[in-house]
């Protein structure tokens, strides 16, 4: 059963970050290069709804199985490894970005887009790049304390 929980934060973990490594560094600079502000700001709005699916999938499973994983593991949060608690914050303030992005800067530049306000629609895709990629720092930290945390105790 554990081996099903750890598969699947590892997944989830990897959709996430990796998407978010795959849409800053790959297809962002492309879409910038290949397509005027009002067709690009549309693709955004439609790769975002497609890609926070999968989003929201791993913020449900993540919290879920790392905290079955640190039950199991450890029997708690009181006695698991510094590294645990530094994913585990980490993860957090994850979730906690992506919430304000999904809630707050999607519904805004989706009323700029609808109502083909491109400079403020302009504004509102800088904002989410900013949070993103700000996000994606965090995912990659996460992604090596997990891979290399234990080894620093």
């Amino acid at each position: 059963m554990m081996a099903a929980v750890m598969a699947l934060h590892i997944l989830s973990a990897v959709v996430w970050v990796g998407g978010m490594f795959f849409a800053y560094t790959i297809l962002r600079p492309v879409a910038a290069a290949m397509f005027e502000p009002p067709r690009r700001l549309q693709l955004w709005l439609k790769l975002f709804d497609k890609f926070f699916v999968w989003v929201w999938g791993a913020v449900i499973l993540l919290p879920v199985t790392g905290v079955a994983m640190v039950m199991q593991g450890f029997g708690g949060f009181g006695s698991s490894p510094p590294y645990i608690h530094v994913m585990t914050l980490l993860g957090l303030i994850m979730i906690a970005v992506f919430c304000f992005v999904f809630f707050v800067h999607l519904r805004r530049l989706r009323d700029a887009v609808l109502t083909e306000q491109w400079p403020i629609g302009g504004a509102r895709l800088d904002r989410i790049r900013k949070l993103i990629g700000f996000n994606l720092i965090l995912g990659l930290l996460v992604v090596a304390v997990a891979g290399g945390g234990r080894y620093f105790v």
